[in-house]
């Protein structure tokens, strides 16, 4: 009898480490709690998704993600500066700090503190792995039909 091949819809149980090209972990689930996504949902970087297609439950797989297939690439027009007095009393940024922030559409977004300045601070809205090239080992635990 054959294993079942993911396809899009389907809902995925897996373990994966994530690598730069150099070898140096960003992240990995293999000892802690597997990652379950959608395959072909929004939730989920496209190239990591579309790795999953065609594989079955107990397969592994290494794969190599463009930047486009990734994060996409580093964008300038997203880091900014904002006066100081922007942020809420008693907040005080720091270096590598994360925030939530609303954009111009209302949508949520994460901003990482870039540099801090007496007056004003940069905040980066890119992905801190937009712009790299990503290696990924896949171990495919679990399948639910979509």
């Amino acid at each position: 009898m054959t294993k079942k091949q993911i396809k899009a819809g389907d809902n995925v149980k897996v373990h994966y480490r994530g690598t730069f090209t150099d070898g140096k972990e960003f992240e990995s689930t293999f000892d802690g709690e597997p990652l379950v996504f959608e395959v072909g949902s929004q939730d989920i970087i496209p190239g990591f998704s579309n790795a999953v297609i065609g594989m079955a439950v107990g397969e592994k797989k290494s794969v190599r993600l463009s930047v486009k297939e990734a994060y996409g690439p580093y964008r300038d027009n997203f880091v900014f500066q904002v006066e100081r007095n922007a942020f809420p009393e008693g907040i005080s940024p720091e270096l590598g700090q994360v925030f939530e922030m609303g954009n111009e559409k209302g949508k949520t977004i994460h901003v990482r503190v870039a540099e801090v300045h007496q007056d004003k601070i940069t905040l980066d809205a890119n992905h801190h792995l937009a712009g790299k090239e990503l290696n990924f080992e896949i171990e495919i635990l679990d399948v639910v039909a979509g």
